[in-house]
C-alpha cells in the first residue's frame, strides 16, 4: 500500500512550495516595508543581516521543539509534528528568500521568475548553477539579479522544468533525514533537530549571498524608482 499523500514529505514540500510561493510574497514586501519603517537607519547590508539572524533563530527554535518530542517514544505522535515542522521549515524558508530579495530590490512579481530564484536558493548555489549554465551558455555570477529582465522566460521556464523536481528530491531527502534524526529518543533529538535546521538555514544564507550578490550600498532612490515605473 502507498504512502498517504498527507504523509509523503515529498508531496508535501511540493505541495507547500507551491503555496508559499505564492502567500509569502505579499508578506515579504510588507515586512521590508515594515522593517525600514522600524529601523529607518539601517542599509540594506544590515538588513540582510538582521534577516538573516532572524531567520537562523526561527528555524532552530522550531527544529528544537520537534526533537522535543521525540523524549516520549511515540510514533504516532511524532511523525505528524515532524511533517508540520517540514511545512514549517519550509514555508520560513520561502518567505526568507523573497524577503531578502525584497531587500535587493529584485522585482518577483512574475511567479515562474519567483519561482526560480526560492527554488535556486533553497537547493543551492551549485546546483542551480549547473541547471542554468547550459540553458545561458556562460555561467553568470550573482545571476539572481537579473532574472528580471535580462533572463528570458523561455530560459526562466526550462530552468524550473529541471530545478524544481531536483530541488523537490533534494530538499526532500534533507528534511527527510532531519525527520528521521529528530525522532532520537531523550534528549538527543532535541540537539539534532536544532543543529539540523540551523545547517540548513545557514546553507540557505549561504547560497542567496551567492546567489544575489553583495546588499546594494543603499536604499533605491523611490522618486527615481516611481518615474522609471511610469515610464515603462
Amino acid at each position: 500500500m502507498s504512502e498517504p499523500a498527507e504523509r509523503d514529505p515529498k508531496a508535501l514540500i511540493q505541495a507547500g512550495l507551491k503555496k508559499a510561493l505564492t502567500a509569502q510574497y505579499p508578506v515579504a514586501q510588507s515586512t521590508v516595508a515594515r522593517l525600514r519603517r522600524v529601523h529607518p537607519d539601517k542599509t540594506p547590508t544590515e538588513m540582510v543581516a538582521h534577516l538573516n539572524a532572524y531567520y537562523l533563530n526561527t528555524v532552530t527554535v522550531t527544529g528544537a521543539g520537534t526533537g522535543a518530542a521525540a523524549i516520549v517514544p511515540n510514533f504516532a505522535v511524532q511523525l505528524p509534528v515532524t511533517l508540520v515542522d517540514l511545512l514549517t521549515f519550509l514555508e520560513a524558508s520561502v518567505l526568507y528568500a523573497l524577503t531578502v530579495a525584497e531587500v535587493y530590490g529584485v522585482d518577483l512579481e512574475d511567479h515562474e521568475r519567483r519561482q526560480l530564484l526560492v527554488t535556486a536558493v533553497l537547493v543551492g548555489d551549485s546546483t542551480a548553477t549547473s541547471v542554468l549554465r547550459p540553458l545561458l551558455g556562460r555561467t553568470v555570477p550573482h545571476w539572481g539579479k537579473r532574472i528580471v529582465k535580462a533572463i528570458p522566460m523561455s530560459v526562466v521556464n526550462a530552468a524550473n522544468n529541471v530545478l524544481g523536481p531536483r530541488f523537490i528530491t533534494k530538499w526532500g531527502t534533507k528534511q527527510g533525514v532531519l525527520v528521521l534524526g529528530k525522532q532520537i529518543p531523550l534528549a538527543i533529538g532535541v540537539v539534532v533537530g536544532a543543529g539540523g535546521n540551523r545547517t540548513f538555514a545557514w546553507l540557505t544564507t549561504k547560497a542567496a549571498r551567492k546567489i544575489l550578490g553583495p546588499p546594494p550600498a543603499e536604499w533605491p532612490n523611490e522618486d527615481e524608482a516611481a518615474s522609471d515605473g511610469s515610464e515603462s
